[in-house]
């Protein structure tokens, strides 16, 4: 089993295929809490906080891994929750650079 937090994303500017199904299974497995789309092609996670600094202080910390791996999820942000959805859009699905990410995300409540 690979270390995905370990790991860097590589640019992906799409005519690769998308993980297989097996593979997106695999590396879920390395995920703590994470959910697969019912068709697939997203992963996504809830996070709940104590207040908005907290939650503000999250979306901040995600950003920063966002801007560092050059990989940018799809946030969904109120007072106390964030949603975090990663995929590749230019595979129109997963990739590994999408686990990598979510993996280092879970690092910042571990």
């Amino acid at each position: 089993m690979s270390d995905l937090k370990n790991k860097r994303c590589v640019p992906c500017e799409g005519g690769i295929p998308p993980l297989s199904k097996e593979e997106v299974e695999k590396n879920l497995k390395q995920l703590k809490d994470w959910e697969l789309s019912k068709d697939g092609h997203k992963i996504s996670r809830n996070f709940h906080f104590k207040n908005f600094y907290e939650t503000m202080a999250f979306v901040n910390a995600v950003a920063w891994i966002a801007n560092q791996e050059d990989h940018h999820p799809d946030l969904e942000v109120s007072y106390s929750d964030c949603r975090v959805h990663y995929n590749t859009h230019a595979v129109n699905g997963l990739t590994e650079n999408d686990f990598i990410c979510a993996s280092k995300v879970d690092q910042l409540l571990a």
